[in-house]
Protein backbone atom coordinates (compact mmCIF):
# COMPACT_ATOMS: atom_id res chain seq x y z
CA UNK A 1 0.00 0.00 0.00
CA UNK A 2 1.00 3.59 -0.88
CA UNK A 3 -1.33 4.96 1.46
CA UNK A 4 0.36 4.11 5.04
CA UNK A 5 0.97 6.52 7.67
CA UNK A 6 4.45 6.46 8.45
CA UNK A 7 5.57 6.95 12.04
CA UNK A 8 9.10 8.83 11.12
CA UNK A 9 10.56 7.67 14.89
CA UNK A 10 10.99 4.28 13.38
CA UNK A 11 13.82 2.78 12.40
CA UNK A 12 13.71 3.01 8.40
CA UNK A 13 15.05 -0.66 7.18
CA UNK A 14 15.01 -0.47 3.25
CA UNK A 15 15.96 -3.02 0.65
CA UNK A 16 14.86 -1.99 -2.90
CA UNK A 17 16.95 -3.41 -6.03
CA UNK A 18 16.10 -5.76 -8.57
CA UNK A 19 14.04 -8.99 -6.92
CA UNK A 20 16.59 -11.86 -7.39
CA UNK A 21 16.96 -14.86 -5.66
CA UNK A 22 20.43 -14.14 -5.02
CA UNK A 23 19.52 -11.14 -3.14
CA UNK A 24 17.77 -12.60 -0.83
CA UNK A 25 14.59 -10.56 -0.49
CA UNK A 26 13.09 -13.75 0.70
CA UNK A 27 15.21 -13.86 3.60
CA UNK A 28 14.85 -10.22 4.45
CA UNK A 29 11.29 -11.10 4.79
CA UNK A 30 11.54 -14.19 6.80
CA UNK A 31 13.27 -12.09 9.28
CA UNK A 32 10.68 -10.19 9.28
CA UNK A 33 8.38 -12.58 10.34
CA UNK A 34 10.02 -14.13 13.25
CA UNK A 35 10.65 -10.63 14.43
CA UNK A 36 7.05 -10.04 14.65
CA UNK A 37 6.41 -13.48 15.75
CA UNK A 38 8.40 -12.41 18.98
CA UNK A 39 7.03 -9.20 19.49
CA UNK A 40 3.62 -10.88 19.48
CA UNK A 41 5.09 -13.44 22.00
CA UNK A 42 6.26 -10.74 23.89
CA UNK A 43 5.20 -7.31 23.37
CA UNK A 44 6.13 -5.06 26.28
CA UNK A 45 9.72 -6.08 25.66
CA UNK A 46 12.00 -2.76 24.56
CA UNK A 47 11.78 -3.48 20.83
CA UNK A 48 13.16 -0.78 18.36
CA UNK A 49 9.94 0.03 15.92
CA UNK A 50 10.89 -0.32 12.59
CA UNK A 51 9.32 0.07 9.00
CA UNK A 52 10.52 -2.66 6.47
CA UNK A 53 10.84 -1.45 3.03
CA UNK A 54 11.09 -3.78 -0.44
CA UNK A 55 11.15 -2.04 -3.49
CA UNK A 56 12.01 -3.46 -6.69
CA UNK A 57 10.87 -5.33 -10.02
CA UNK A 58 11.12 -8.84 -11.17
CA UNK A 59 11.85 -10.25 -14.67
CA UNK A 60 8.64 -10.87 -17.07
CA UNK A 61 9.08 -14.57 -16.37
CA UNK A 62 10.60 -14.90 -12.97
CA UNK A 63 7.74 -16.92 -11.48
CA UNK A 64 9.90 -17.39 -7.91
CA UNK A 65 10.72 -13.38 -8.16
CA UNK A 66 6.80 -12.29 -8.45
CA UNK A 67 5.77 -15.05 -5.71
CA UNK A 68 8.14 -13.78 -3.50
CA UNK A 69 6.90 -10.18 -4.26
CA UNK A 70 3.23 -11.60 -3.71
CA UNK A 71 4.31 -13.08 -0.34
CA UNK A 72 5.60 -9.48 0.47
CA UNK A 73 2.34 -8.29 0.06
CA UNK A 74 0.49 -10.71 1.89
CA UNK A 75 2.94 -10.54 4.99
CA UNK A 76 2.27 -6.29 5.06
CA UNK A 77 -1.50 -7.04 4.97
CA UNK A 78 -1.11 -9.33 8.22
CA UNK A 79 1.68 -7.34 10.23
CA UNK A 80 -0.05 -4.01 8.94
CA UNK A 81 -3.21 -4.33 10.40
CA UNK A 82 -2.19 -6.44 13.66
CA UNK A 83 -3.40 -4.23 16.70
CA UNK A 84 -0.73 -5.97 19.04
CA UNK A 85 2.74 -5.42 17.05
CA UNK A 86 1.71 -2.60 14.39
CA UNK A 87 2.95 0.04 16.29
CA UNK A 88 6.31 -1.64 16.45
CA UNK A 89 6.73 -3.21 12.90
CA UNK A 90 4.93 -2.24 9.47
CA UNK A 91 6.00 -3.28 6.30
CA UNK A 92 5.57 -1.25 2.99
CA UNK A 93 6.25 -2.55 -0.38
CA UNK A 94 6.11 0.65 -3.05
CA UNK A 95 4.44 0.17 -6.23
CA UNK A 96 6.34 0.78 -9.51
CA UNK A 97 9.58 1.38 -7.84
CA UNK A 98 11.99 3.39 -10.08
CA UNK A 99 14.68 5.85 -9.43
CA UNK A 100 12.87 8.84 -8.96
CA UNK A 101 11.23 6.76 -5.72
CA UNK A 102 15.04 5.93 -4.52
CA UNK A 103 16.18 9.67 -4.65
CA UNK A 104 13.73 10.03 -1.96
CA UNK A 105 14.02 7.15 -0.24
CA UNK A 106 17.99 6.17 0.24
CA UNK A 107 18.52 10.20 2.00
CA UNK A 108 15.55 8.67 4.64
CA UNK A 109 16.82 5.08 5.23
CA UNK A 110 18.76 4.68 8.58
CA UNK A 111 19.43 0.52 7.52
CA UNK A 112 20.47 -0.68 4.11
CA UNK A 113 20.22 -4.26 3.39
CA UNK A 114 22.97 -5.89 1.59
CA UNK A 115 22.14 -9.31 2.31
CA UNK A 116 22.61 -11.40 -1.39
CA UNK A 117 24.83 -14.76 -0.60
CA UNK A 118 28.40 -14.42 -0.83
CA UNK A 119 29.84 -14.80 -4.14
CA UNK A 120 27.07 -13.91 -6.58
CA UNK A 121 27.13 -10.04 -6.22
CA UNK A 122 29.59 -8.91 -8.82
CA UNK A 123 29.87 -4.98 -7.63
CA UNK A 124 26.63 -3.30 -6.71
CA UNK A 125 26.19 0.59 -6.51
CA UNK A 126 22.98 0.69 -4.24
CA UNK A 127 25.57 -0.16 -1.10
CA UNK A 128 27.61 2.85 -1.92
CA UNK A 129 24.50 5.68 -2.30
CA UNK A 130 22.85 4.59 0.80
CA UNK A 131 26.44 4.50 3.08
CA UNK A 132 27.02 7.79 1.24
CA UNK A 133 23.82 9.22 2.53
CA UNK A 134 24.86 8.15 6.29
CA UNK A 135 22.79 4.85 6.08
CA UNK A 136 24.20 1.64 8.12
CA UNK A 137 24.93 -1.19 6.12
CA UNK A 138 23.71 -4.43 7.46
CA UNK A 139 25.07 -7.05 4.81
CA UNK A 140 27.18 -10.13 3.89
CA UNK A 141 30.97 -10.11 2.69
CA UNK A 142 29.89 -9.69 -1.12
CA UNK A 143 30.97 -7.26 -4.03
CA UNK A 144 31.25 -4.24 -3.27
CA UNK A 145 30.33 -5.06 0.73
CA UNK A 146 33.73 -5.77 1.08
CA UNK A 147 35.41 -2.44 0.23
CA UNK A 148 32.50 -0.28 1.84
CA UNK A 149 33.42 -2.01 5.46
CA UNK A 150 37.53 -1.59 4.63
CA UNK A 151 36.43 2.17 4.27
CA UNK A 152 34.11 3.24 6.67
CA UNK A 153 35.62 0.71 9.55
CA UNK A 154 34.11 -2.94 10.57
CA UNK A 155 32.94 -1.28 13.83
CA UNK A 156 30.67 0.61 11.72
CA UNK A 157 29.06 -1.96 9.21
CA UNK A 158 26.94 -4.89 10.21
CA UNK A 159 28.40 -8.41 9.30
CA UNK A 160 26.72 -10.98 9.03
CA UNK A 161 26.49 -15.35 7.06
CA UNK A 162 29.16 -17.31 5.46
CA UNK A 163 32.07 -16.10 3.50
CA UNK A 164 32.23 -17.31 -0.39
CA UNK A 165 34.52 -20.22 0.47
CA UNK A 166 32.34 -21.24 3.20
CA UNK A 167 29.33 -21.24 0.90
CA UNK A 168 30.74 -23.39 -1.66
CA UNK A 169 32.32 -25.75 1.15
CA UNK A 170 28.38 -25.54 2.54
CA UNK A 171 26.55 -26.74 -0.89
CA UNK A 172 28.73 -29.88 -0.62
CA UNK A 173 26.45 -30.90 2.94
CA UNK A 174 23.78 -33.33 1.92
CA UNK A 175 20.48 -32.19 3.38
CA UNK A 176 21.82 -28.69 4.86
CA UNK A 177 19.13 -26.77 4.33
CA UNK A 178 17.02 -29.31 6.39
CA UNK A 179 19.88 -29.49 8.81
CA UNK A 180 19.86 -25.17 9.45
CA UNK A 181 15.89 -25.29 9.40
CA UNK A 182 15.84 -28.12 12.10
CA UNK A 183 18.52 -26.46 14.39
CA UNK A 184 16.59 -23.16 13.92
CA UNK A 185 13.33 -23.38 16.11
CA UNK A 186 12.66 -19.36 14.82
CA UNK A 187 13.03 -20.26 11.46
CA UNK A 188 11.03 -23.39 11.07
CA UNK A 189 8.66 -21.60 12.70
CA UNK A 190 7.94 -18.93 10.59
CA UNK A 191 8.40 -21.51 7.34
CA UNK A 192 5.82 -23.62 9.06
CA UNK A 193 2.97 -20.29 9.37
CA UNK A 194 3.67 -19.54 5.55
CA UNK A 195 3.07 -22.92 4.44
CA UNK A 196 0.02 -23.20 6.81
CA UNK A 197 -1.42 -20.46 5.07
CA UNK A 198 -1.64 -17.80 7.73
CA UNK A 199 -0.49 -15.27 5.64
CA UNK A 200 -2.81 -16.44 2.79
CA UNK A 201 -6.02 -17.46 4.25
CA UNK A 202 -7.95 -17.67 0.62
CA UNK A 203 -5.69 -20.01 -0.65
CA UNK A 204 -3.67 -21.45 2.11
CA UNK A 205 -1.43 -23.92 -0.37
CA UNK A 206 -0.23 -20.95 -2.08
CA UNK A 207 2.91 -20.84 -0.94
CA UNK A 208 3.79 -24.09 0.12
CA UNK A 209 6.26 -24.65 -3.26
CA UNK A 210 7.80 -21.26 -2.17
CA UNK A 211 8.91 -23.49 1.06
CA UNK A 212 9.30 -26.50 -0.50
CA UNK A 213 12.24 -24.85 -2.82
CA UNK A 214 13.55 -23.29 0.40
CA UNK A 215 13.75 -27.10 2.11
CA UNK A 216 14.84 -28.94 -1.28
CA UNK A 217 17.16 -26.25 -2.95
CA UNK A 218 18.15 -23.26 -1.33
CA UNK A 219 20.96 -22.60 -3.54
CA UNK A 220 21.10 -19.45 -2.00
CA UNK A 221 21.69 -20.22 1.69
CA UNK A 222 19.25 -18.34 3.03
CA UNK A 223 18.51 -21.17 5.31
CA UNK A 224 21.98 -21.04 6.67
CA UNK A 225 22.64 -17.42 6.63
CA UNK A 226 19.45 -17.14 8.70
CA UNK A 227 20.29 -17.25 12.17
CA UNK A 228 23.30 -15.37 12.15
CA UNK A 229 21.16 -12.20 10.08
CA UNK A 230 18.67 -12.39 13.07
CA UNK A 231 21.11 -12.22 15.44
CA UNK A 232 22.87 -9.24 13.90
CA UNK A 233 19.55 -7.34 13.40
CA UNK A 234 19.03 -7.21 17.23
CA UNK A 235 22.51 -5.95 17.41
CA UNK A 236 21.06 -3.04 15.11
CA UNK A 237 18.26 -2.98 17.27
CA UNK A 238 20.28 -2.01 20.45
CA UNK A 239 22.64 0.11 18.62
CA UNK A 240 19.89 2.24 17.10
CA UNK A 241 18.73 2.86 20.71
CA UNK A 242 21.63 4.94 20.98
CA UNK A 243 20.98 7.77 18.49
CA UNK A 244 24.26 9.53 19.62
CA UNK A 245 26.18 6.51 18.50
CA UNK A 246 24.35 5.94 15.85
CA UNK A 247 24.85 9.07 14.13
CA UNK A 248 27.99 9.42 15.01
CA UNK A 249 28.83 5.81 13.07
CA UNK A 250 26.44 7.26 10.52
CA UNK A 251 28.65 10.25 9.65
CA UNK A 252 31.42 8.38 9.58
CA UNK A 253 29.62 6.26 6.75
CA UNK A 254 29.33 9.42 4.87
CA UNK A 255 32.63 10.76 5.46
CA UNK A 256 34.79 7.80 4.36
CA UNK A 257 33.13 7.08 1.54
CA UNK A 258 34.39 9.81 -0.33
CA UNK A 259 37.12 6.82 -2.27
CA UNK A 260 33.85 5.57 -3.85
CA UNK A 261 33.64 9.04 -6.08
CA UNK A 262 33.31 8.87 -9.73
CA UNK A 263 36.57 11.17 -10.02
CA UNK A 264 38.69 9.05 -8.10
CA UNK A 265 37.17 5.50 -10.30
CA UNK A 266 37.54 7.43 -13.61
CA UNK A 267 41.10 8.48 -13.01
CA UNK A 268 42.09 4.79 -11.68
CA UNK A 269 40.70 3.16 -15.35
CA UNK A 270 42.37 6.16 -17.25
CA UNK A 271 45.63 4.97 -15.40
CA UNK A 272 45.36 1.98 -15.30
CA UNK A 273 43.34 0.56 -18.21
CA UNK A 274 43.47 3.12 -20.82
CA UNK A 275 46.39 4.55 -19.90
CA UNK A 276 45.53 7.74 -21.09
CA UNK A 277 46.98 11.37 -18.85
CA UNK A 278 44.36 14.05 -18.47
CA UNK A 279 45.24 17.05 -21.11
CA UNK A 280 46.64 19.11 -18.41
CA UNK A 281 49.66 16.57 -17.81
CA UNK A 282 50.74 15.98 -21.72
Amino acid sequence: RDDMTIDPSMMFDVQIKRLHEYKRQLMNLLETVALWNDISDNPSADWTPRLKVFGGKAAPGYVVAKEIIHLINDVALKLNTDPKTRDLLQVLYPANYNVTMAEMMIPATDLSEQISTAGKEASGTGNMKFALNGAMTIGTLDGANVEIRDHVGAENFYLFGLTAAEVMERRKVQDFAKKAIAASPRLARVMEQIESGLFSPGDKSRYAPLMSRLRQDDYFLVTCDFDDYYRVQREVDADYRDQRDWTRKTILNTARMGWFSSDRTIAGYAADIWNAKPVAEK
